[in-house]
Parts: C-alpha cells; sequence; structure tokens
C-alpha cells in the first residue's frame, strides 16, 4: 500500500547535460514564448538575488511551515539539480542562509520556492546559488513532515514533473519537459538570433518594425477598427 502524501522517491530520470546547458544564457521570455506564452510562472515568484538558474528540477512537495524533507532531498539531490518545493502558506520560510551555502557546496544549482525563504541580505550577497521564492519570512519552520520528494507539483501556477529543465532569470521563471525540451530550445534560440539581429539595426538607429507592418495591419482590419484622421473632439 502506497502512503500517498510521505513518499520519496530516489531517482528521476535526468535530460543529457549538454542538452540543458544549451539553455544557458537564454532568456525566460524567448523560452516561454515558444512554449505559446502560457506556461511561465506566476510573477509572485521572483529571483531574491539576480542570479540566473538553469538545472534540473529535483521536485518536493511540503506541508505549510515544514522543511523536513527539504533536508533529505539536500542530501539526495545531484550536482545540477534545482530543488524545486511546493508548500502551502506564507507564515514561515523554508530555507535560510545555511542551508543554501550547504546546497551550493553539493552543487546543487539553486532553489525554487513557491514559499517564503530567510536571510535575504546574506542570499543576495551569496554568489553561484540562484534562489527564486514568492518572499521572506524570518519565522522559522517546523521539522515534522510528512511530505513528498520526486513527485509531480504545481509551483507559480505550473505544473513541474521530476527531471523538467528549469530556466530563470529576473524576468521569472519556466519549466520544459524534458520530453520537449530539443524542439522549444531550437526555436527559442531561433528568436533569440532574430532579436540580436534587430538590436544591432536599433543601436545603430535603425527604423525596422519588430513586429510585421502586414499582419498588424491585417490583424487591425479583422478587428474592423476604426481610423479616424484628426483628433478627438471634447
Amino acid at each position: 500500500m502506497s502512503n500517498i502524501g510521505c513518499r520519496i522517491f530516489t531517482e528521476i530520470k535526468r535530460p543529457d547535460k549538454e542538452l540543458i546547458d544549451q539553455f544557458r544564457g537564454l532568456p525566460v521570455a524567448n523560452i516561454g514564448d515558444n512554449m505559446n506564452r502560457i506556461y511561465c510562472v506566476d510573477s509572485n515568484i521572483k529571483s531574491m538575488n539576480g542570479q540566473s538558474l538553469v538545472g534540473t528540477a529535483f521536485t518536493l512537495h511540503l506541508p505549510s511551515g515544514d522543511n523536513l524533507l527539504l533536508h533529505k532531498a539536500m542530501e539526495l539531490a545531484k550536482p545540477g539539480d534545482v530543488l524545486v518545493v511546493a508548500c502551502g502558506g506564507m507564515e514561515r520560510s523554508y530555507c535560510g542562509e545555511l542551508m543554501m551555502m550547504y546546497a551550493r557546496n553539493k552543487g546543487i544549482a539553486g532553489f525554487v520556492i513557491d514559499g517564503c525563504i530567510r536571510d535575504i541580505d546574506e542570499c543576495e550577497q551569496l554568489d553561484n546559488f540562484p534562489v527564486f521564492a514568492k518572499g521572506v519570512m524570518p519565522q522559522g519552520p517546523y521539522k515534522h513532515g510528512p511530505g513528498e520528494i520526486n513527485v509531480p507539483i504545481a509551483v507559480g501556477g505550473q505544473v513541474v514533473f521530476p527531471g523538467d529543465i528549469v530556466v530563470g532569470d529576473r524576468d521569472g521563471l519556466v519549466f520544459v519537459h524534458q520530453k520537449e525540451a530539443e524542439d522549444v530550445l531550437k526555436k527559442a534560440i531561433a528568436q533569440n538570433n532574430k532579436e540580436n539581429k534587430l538590436k544591432e539595426i536599433y543601436e545603430k538607429g535603425g527604423l525596422q518594425p519588430s513586429f510585421s507592418e502586414e499582419l498588424r495591419e491585417e490583424t487591425l482590419a479583422k478587428l474592423s477598427c476604426e481610423v479616424i484622421e484628426g483628433c478627438f473632439e471634447f
């Protein structure tokens, strides 16, 4: 009989490191655009220290205000994993400076907490360890359990599977399922290259539109948008 709500799956199927590394430097916005603009994480979850994040989702489902299994997950996670934590409530923090330092020293790629952290000053100064969270709360957690490790979870309005590719920057976060990662990557790279070419044009004073004029006018025509020559009369 399965003890649902108190389970630890010790292994996950990780994407190839080469595939993960190709997401480094790609803006989350470009990735999200090529997932039809509905898969970015809710804006309430923000970067706590401005560092970009790329890695493999090592998921946790914790009860409100309790981080017992977060300590266990730090033991089980492999270098390059991102601890992605679904948790209820904002009344307690789930981790602070010491846990961040320990995780960084183990090679864990970062934290994503759908809740609060503490020690924000130290977090902002911590090198090479990106942290994303909803907020800051000095009140610490309990360690009673239960909880689950490496099960599908919901974070910031999105479903996250163990082994998903996690990409984060100052704009926000996106999770890419590894079965879809190669296709999303190819499209995001193409968009990023296109945008970089436009930047070069704009830096030289150019005026090439970033959105097709033909498509713009076609869309306005379908809306029967009225174009009135002159000023609005009060």
